[in-house]
């Protein structure tokens, strides 16, 4: 559970480097929790497709928006710092901006294993992988 939690300690630090997974236990948790919030969200607007839209898609869907903005900037910050653990640059986030292509770039990356030993961006989260940094 700290692992997922660990990007939040660090909310808006887009210097240093991030392990695989702390990166993707984040985007485990990160994902269940969108999909849990916009479950109701997503039943509400097919039923107002089908006549008026009911009273929970005025709660679901700003529920569902404040935790998408607020966890933008987390979600971003371990991003690069993921992509600074393989010794690139944070714009290569810019690769998902490119349709499916880019998309499958970039999941490739995150998947990849950082850089042995200390790099431009710091030193190795991977030797620590087991404990939790400070």
């Amino acid at each position: 559970m700290e692992w997922m939690l660990l990007p939040l300690r660090r909310y808006a630090d887009f210097s240093g480097r991030s392990c695989r997974r702390e990166y993707w236990m984040f985007a485990l948790m990160h994902g269940v929790i969108g999909v849990l919030l916009y479950l109701p969200v997503l039943t509400a607007m097919v039923e107002a497709s089908h006549g008026r839209p009911p009273a929970i898609l005025g709660v679901a869907l700003p529920l569902f928006a404040l935790y998408a903005l607020t966890m933008a900037v987390p979600a971003l910050a371990v991003q690069v710092r993921r992509l600074h653990d393989l010794d690139r640059s944070g714009w290569a986030l810019l690769w998902g901006l490119v349709p499916v292509v880019g998309l499958l770039i970039l999941l490739y990356l995150m998947g990849q294993s950082g850089t042995a030993g200390p790099n431009r961006y710091g030193a190795d989260p991977a030797t620590d992988d087991m404990t939790l940094p400070a």
